[in-house]
């Protein structure tokens, strides 16, 4: 039979859980399988989890879909009900081997279950799935997993469970491996990446990781995805102003500009707190670029609110921006607050992302007739280390680094 699909919604941490499934179903021998890995973020999220499923049922008839991640997890009942669905599967039950051993196989496993969905919130492990990485160029390493906040606009919690860290030995193994692959970056990825070893021994910082991470291995560049400003600790501030093997850019999970929104949301910083973090890096480190995502329309917002976090874009120096038009969540705070218009959400998503764009486009003209050292992700496309797209007008070695002179841009990208 056929060898499974994957098809994988949402974030980064979902993807690099594709990985580890294709391999978890590859060592059983899996086949004549869809696999759906959902995400669970936004309410359009989840419809957008059922519109896939759907559309996958009729490109693959015959096979057995199965549906799994931070949607499946949440609303087990949703996806147990629709016709197409021959499994849901939990996420703590997608990483494990014996869920895949009894999907191939149930007849000699003596799994029947059509939906594997435990408590999420005892799971207290998170393993270091060894995977062989993403492409040839760049590699995902999750660190951890889980939150322990509870932003009221996020069900994810109750997704992913409370956090968990991958013990340090086992990051750095997997970055060893994966750098004697031949991989030039790698990623560390969690839902919560500051909360890094708070449930460990000794209760170790990210910058900890960090920093051990870069003087045990030789991998040539070292990038964090989305942190939460407030929880940057010491050591991670020291890497950021004393290692070049450590990426300049950031993401941070901002939400919103307007003081009384970010409490509302449950957030634990403030707007000046987030301007003072930003102002800090970039003194620390002049050629720091951040990104941020930014919610349009929470629940009570006003004009003069959400202007606040419009002029946030300039005050705190953003270039790539996530903009995400709120949509109630069902089972959070945020779902039963005083909702805005659909129009007024609309419309204030669509002047964050033109402040975005403008953004962007500053920083790309900005960067015309510099030189940047650029990894390449395939023949005619590559990254800076601030993690600005590249255009080549030639082919290019995948999964190299070069030292390229930018003659132009397009608006989006860097031309090379």
């Amino acid at each position: 039979m056929n060898a499974p699909v994957f098809a994988t919604l949402g974030c980064r941490l979902n993807a690099y859980e594709t990985e580890a499934m294709k391999e978890l179903a590859a060592a059983v021998g899996l086949s004549g399988a869809v696999i759906v890995n959902t995400c669970a973020v936004t309410a359009e999220a989840v419809r957008k989890a059922k519109q896939e499923i759907r559309r996958l049922s009729r490109e693959n008839p015959g096979a057995a879909i199965i549906v799994t991640g931070c949607a499946a997890q949440t609303e087990p009942e949703t996806f147990a009900a629709m016709p197409e669905v021959a499994r849901v599967v939990g996420n703590h039950e997608k990483m494990q081997a014996e869920t895949w051993a009894g999907i191939a196989a149930p007849d000699l496993i003596g799994v029947t279950e059509r939906v594997q969905v435990d408590d999420i919130m005892s799971v207290r492990e998170t393993a270091g799935h060894l995977i062989d990485g993403f492409g040839r160029h760049r590699a995902y390493v999750q660190v951890q997993n889980g939150c322990d906040h509870r932003c009221t606009f996020c069900i994810i919690p109750f997704g992913r469970g409370n956090s968990r860290s991958v013990p340090a030995g086992v990051v750095v193994e997997q970055i060893n491996r994966l750098v004697d692959r031949g991989f030039n970056e790698v990623v560390l990825t969690g839902v919560d990446l500051t909360s890094w070893g708070a449930d460990l021994p000794g209760e170790p910082k990210l910058g900890d990781l960090v920093r051990r991470i870069l003087k045990l291995t030789s991998v040539p560049r070292l990038r964090i995805s989305s942190i939460d400003s407030i929880e940057v600790d010491p050591a991670l501030l020291e890497a950021i102003a004393t290692e070049p093997r450590l990426m300049p850019h950031l993401h941070l999970s901002l939400q919103a500009g307007d003081d009384l929104i970010l409490k509302r949301m449950k957030r634990r910083h403030l707007r000046d707190d987030a301007i003072r973090f930003c102002e800090d890096a970039r003194a620390l480190r002049p050629d720091m670029i951040f990104g941020a995502d930014i919610i349009a329309g929470f629940p009570t917002e006003t004009e003069a609110m959400f202007q606040r976090s419009l002029d946030l874009v300039a005050d705190c120096g953003l270039t790539f921006l996530h903009v995400f038009p709120f949509s109630p969540r069902k089972g959070t705070p945020a779902a039963r607050m005083p909702q805005v218009r659909g129009p007024e959400i609309k419309d204030r998503a669509a002047r964050l992302r033109a402040a975005g764009n403008a953004a962007l486009g500053r920083h790309l003209q900005d960067q015309c007739g510099k030189t940047h050292r650029v990894l390449t992700e395939g023949p005619r496309l590559g990254r800076t280390e601030q993690f600005t797209e590249v255009a080549f007008d030639v082919d290019q070695p995948e999964g190299t680094i070069l030292d390229v002179a930018f003659k132009g841009q397009d608006g989006a990208r860097l031309l090379a």
